[in-house]
């Protein structure tokens, strides 16, 4: 049976400076009362969250959000805008797909299951690279084949970095974007090594745009609440 593929979102938050005029009283209500809400919805979808304060000036926090339906999205984020804390918060950045299986066969894996593909599972690693991608008109006029002996060269380069996960969503019709890519790791340097190689690939000649780029950091959400000033 195949599995049920999902919906994927990444939502990223900019607070406002006059949240930190409150005082610590109000935004300890604030701060739990945020809390309590992402718990209430983790009941019904995945959600990850993740810190971005010192490292972009455009959002502070990321959360990343994958359900089988589209309405968790939209009821949790309207409920977040009628709290204390929604009140101080702009979303920057928003970016939806969904999970698909492959076009391309890794030759380097033994084939996986429908439902490995179909489905996202987030994994424990300290940073998440974030970023949307789009590829050129020609790249998709290409015969199968040809792209495919392409994308061989291309995850080859990946595979010589094991500590880092890629994550790959699909855009095509329901965002501005083709792809949302998110690589999970440990260790930053694995990352930029390998996003080096990858330029380096043929199939680098077909990027049109892979950028706003955004490195976030997981932690719990009260330390996210923490990191946008006590």
């Amino acid at each position: 049976m195949e599995a049920k593929r999902q919906f994927v979102n990444f939502s990223f938050y900019q607070v406002d400076p006059l949240w930190r005029r409150l005082s610590n009283g109000e935004k300890e209500r604030a701060r739990e009362e945020g809390s309590a809400l992402i718990e209430r919805y983790r009941k019904v979808m995945m959600i990850q969250s993740y810190s971005l304060v010192g490292i972009r000036s455009d959002a502070d926090f990321m959360l990343w959000r994958i359900s089988e339906t589209l309405e968790p999205f939209q009821n949790m984020s309207a409920e977040l805008r009628g709290t204390v804390l929604g009140q101080y918060l702009k979303t920057t950045y928003s970016y939806l797909a969904m999970t698909k299986r492959s076009l391309y066969v890794d030759p380097h894996q033994h084939p996986e299951p429908e439902s490995s593909r179909a489905r996202l599972e987030p994994g424990a690693a300290k940073y998440l690279f974030v970023y949307p991608f789009v590829k050129s008109r020609d790249w998709y006029l290409l015969p199968k084949l040809e792209r495919q002996k392409i994308m061989d060269e291309h995850i080859a380069r990946g595979h010589k970095y094991p500590s880092v996960k890629i994550n790959t969503s699909y855009s095509f019709g329901i965002d501005d974007q083709e792809f949302v890519v998110a690589f999970e790791s440990d260790e930053p340097a694995d990352f930029v090594d390998l996003v080096m190689e990858l330029r380096e690939s043929k199939a680098s000649t077909f990027t049109v745009r892979d950028t706003p780029a955004f490195t976030c950091v997981r932690k719990p959400i009260q330390e996210v609440w923490t990191d946008l000033g006590a």
